[in-house]
């Protein structure tokens, strides 16, 4: 049975090898994006795993303190963060102080003093860079290149710069280290170690489980939409073999052999589409830097997973599709009126609803411990809707046939409420769809609305900061200065081509408060003012002024950052300060705003200046950067959005075609017995059109509730957050869908007057 099976898949006809091909071409692409999930959240392990050394004396984990020799020399260690261009630099400053000092990855030994070793991405950067905008940072030369080993991605920005211990024992951040930190940032808990560079892995690898598993189901509706090409012929052949003696059991083999084969070729399509698009796949920017393609692997479990599990579900799915001719070879001849789908259909449906709200208060710490709990609420939610379809299509066509008496919706409505499951089969990728679109929207602008940045006015964005405050006192003054800029550094910055102004922040010996601040009525203490001079702010990008005849204002530490934060209420005159020009010149300075036209080599010129002028200190960053920065998870996030819905809607438009098409040709006979009778060609068209848009629009709407739903409780049990309502790029995605679908339906209509002929109707 195995080899008729063989040839009637591989040599069935053109008709069988259509279904053959589209069966195989859904499957490869499940496999694809499967395979490229599994690598994607391996590849971000990998990458997590390369940040640990960067997070050196932030803290002792087990491992480090176990991996540390008696015999170990301390190493001086200062972790900073660099900008060019919007880029991050990770800078590590070493010095190590005996030659058993503990030597950092990707290193082949430590460098000395006027040496250092950058990544092959920031070495090409100093090399086309001219030298006063990045390179003038940087004491002493390169003499080597850091390794892969120590970066997290083919285009990270690494430099370690070799010191002297005396020069690096007196910068206040420097710590002594006896070992390099291996603790990952996922890993750490606050207690063994602090992140200070990378990212948490834990996140990311949960939102890539809902991701996939919210990708894969409409490619499973596709699959199964594609193993149901010609099931009435199929099915007829079927019960012909039947009555010819064939045996339920080998009626069953030839089955699986010919969804087997389908899976089988298409798993191994799967794998060379995984292999073909790998390159690509690496550059998603899902973890504020691309992946090295040598890192998108898989591990043997996965292999054997997928290897293994795709053709057997191939087989089970085949098997189930046609228990009707199991149970008798007359089954598919009879034409009866199939049982009407109950209410209790929704009970999955409501299932996952109410698992998603049981998490709420109750998330698990462990990142496999919240994929156990929202991956099967996700699943179920899902697996509900195609459940819960064909009775939800049943009512909706019930209240269409009996309110109307046109023709074409009178036949619609009464052939889905005798078989709403036929009905909504053909809908059901595109109401996936739907409800996936609904969820990935809700819960990115959910995650916007609570963590994203405002943008701010172009000149305010372009504003480079140097912010010299550590901390602050209990009253709220701040904490850290440094002395005022000299005559001549101050030349040399406003001599740079571009640069606007610049604003030094002053110490506030006068203890005048925050005029700016807004913080609640009877909570806390009103912060102290920075003290400025009028005559330096006249040339800032900011919103207001000093006091008419004013020579110093009052103005908030934090200055250039207003405009920029909703919170923030920037006043539109700052009030006088009663202090001299001179004095307020003598003062230490807070932070300092350096105001450019935006240009790359005004900001890392003027960066550079100010890097070198205070070299112990934080290097500074433009406004737009220190936004960059804070919404760069979200962006990446943003993007697999964007590809999960880019994907699902292709793929039920496929799903979609496939079932209209197939379902034409099963029912060619009674549109001909119908044409024959009179009935036109465009209440035939309409009534296939209709057939497909009344469980659309009924379904539809549960649908994009449900993905809502789901949202909002994902994003309150996790995140304590509530959805926001989406914007108009929503509606447009959701419409274009719709009127896309009926235009895929619309393609189907001259395949109607082909297959409706005369010649039809003869009796076989």
């Amino acid at each position: 049975m195995i080899r008729l099976g063989l040839r009637l898949t591989l040599s069935g006809g053109r008709e069988a090898a259509a279904r053959l091909a589209v069966i195989v071409a859904a499957v490869a692409l499940g496999v694809g994006l499967l395979l490229s999930i599994l690598a994607a959240i391996n590849a971000t392990a990998t990458q997590n795993s390369r940040n640990a050394w960067l997070n050196t004396g932030s803290g002792k984990s087990a491992s480090s303190q176990s991996a540390a020799k008696a015999d170990t020399d301390p190493l001086w260690w200062l972790l900073r963060a660099d900008h060019f261009d919007g880029k991050i630099i990770g800078r590590v400053d070493v010095a190590a102080t005996g030659p058993n000092s503990p030597v950092p990855p990707g290193l082949s030994r430590l460098p000395g003093p006027g040496e250092f070793y950058a990544s092959p991405a920031l070495s090409k950067l100093l090399h086309s860079t001219p030298v006063a905008e990045l390179a003038d940072r940087y004491p002493g030369h390169e003499v080597g290149t850091v390794g892969k080993s120590a970066l997290p991605g083919p285009d990270s920005l690494v430099i370690v710069i070799g010191h002297s211990p005396d020069q690096l024992a007196k910068q206040h951040d420097a710590t002594r280290v006896t070992s390099i930190t291996t603790v990952t940032p996922s890993a750490c808990n606050g207690t063994n170690c602090t992140v200070r560079a990378g990212i948490d892995n834990r996140g990311i690898k949960l939102i890539l489980s809902v991701a996939g598993t919210a990708l894969i189901f409409p490619v499973l509706i596709l699959i199964g939409t594609a193993t149901r090409l010609a099931a009435a012929r199929r099915e007829q052949r079927f019960a012909a073999m039947r009555l010819v003696g064939a045996t339920p059991r080998q009626i069953s083999m030839i089955s699986a052999v010919e969804s087997t084969v389908a899976a089988v070729i298409g798993t191994a399509a799967g794998f060379g589409l995984f292999s073909l698009f790998r390159t690509q796949l690496a550059a998603v920017n899902l973890t504020r830097t691309p992946y090295f393609v040598s890192d998108l692997t898989l591990r043997t479990g996965d292999i054997l997973l997928v290897a293994i599990a795709v053709p057997v579900g191939a087989a089970i799915a085949a098997r189930l599709a046609l228990r009707r001719v199991q149970v008798s070879p007359l089954g598919v001849t009879r034409r009866v009126t199939p049982r009407p789908p109950r209410v209790y259909r929704v009970i999955p449906l409501v299932a996952g609803i109410a698992e998603l709200s049981y998490t709420i208060g109750r998330v698990p710490r462990s990142t496999n411990g919240q994929i156990w709990v929202f991956v099967p609420g996700i699943l179920l939610v899902l697996t509900g809707l195609v459940i819960a379809g064909p009775w939800l299509t049943m009512t909706g066509a019930r209240v269409l046939a009996r309110f109307t008496s046109r023709p074409a919706l009178l036949i619609a409505g009464r052939r889905l409420a005798d078989d709403p499951k036929a009905g909504f089969r053909a809908v059901s990728g595109l109401v996936l769809a739907l409800c996936v679109t609904s969820a990935a929207v809700g819960i990115i602008g959910s995650l916007n609305a609570e963590r994203g940045v405002p943008k701010g006015s172009p000149a305010v964005a372009s504003a480079l900061v140097a912010n010299y405050i550590q901390g602050f006192n209990r009253p709220g003054e701040p904490v850290g200065s440094v002395p005022p800029l000299s005559a001549a550094t101050l030349g040399d910055l406003n001599s740079v081509p571009g640069v606007k102004g610049v604003l030094m922040i002053h110490t506030n010996p006068l203890g005048t408060t925050d005029p700016a601040w807004r913080g609640p009525q009877g909570v806390g203490t009103s912060p102290v003012a920075g003290l400025a001079s009028c005559a330096e702010l006249s040339k800032m990008p900011a919103y207001s002024t000093c006091a008419s005849g004013a020579e110093a204002a009052s103005v908030s530490e934090n200055y250039t950052l207003f405009g920029t934060y909703d919170w923030e209420h920037w006043p539109t005159e700052w009030p006088a300060a009663a202090i001299s020009t001179q004095r307020l010149a003598r003062l230490p300075v807070q932070q300092i705003a350096v105001a450019t036209n935006g240009s790359t080599s005004a900001i890392e010129r003027a960066r550079t200046i100010l890097a070198n002028t205070y070299p112990d200190q934080d290097v500074p960053w433009t406004v737009r950067e220190d936004h960059a920065e804070s919404g760069a998870q979200l962006a990446g996030y943003q993007q697999l959005a964007n590809v999960v819905i880019l994907v699902s809607f292709p793929i039920a438009g496929c799903s979609l075609a496939v079932s209209v098409a197939g379902g034409l040709r099963d029912r060619k006979r009674p549109f001909t017995l119908l044409r024959l009778t009179g009935t036109q060609i465009g209440v035939l068209r309409r009534v296939v059109l209709l057939e497909s848009a009344v469980p659309l629009l009924v379904v539809a709407v549960v649908a994009i509730g449900m993905g809502f739903l789901a949202a909002q409780l994902f994003v309150q049990a996790q995140f304590n957050y509530s959805i926001r309502a989406p914007g108009i790029q929503y509606y447009a995605i959701v419409l274009a869908g719709l009127v896309a679908s009926l235009g895929v339906i619309a393609s189907t209509m001259p395949l109607l007057r082909r297959i409706t002929g005369p010649e039809t109707a003869r009796n076989e």
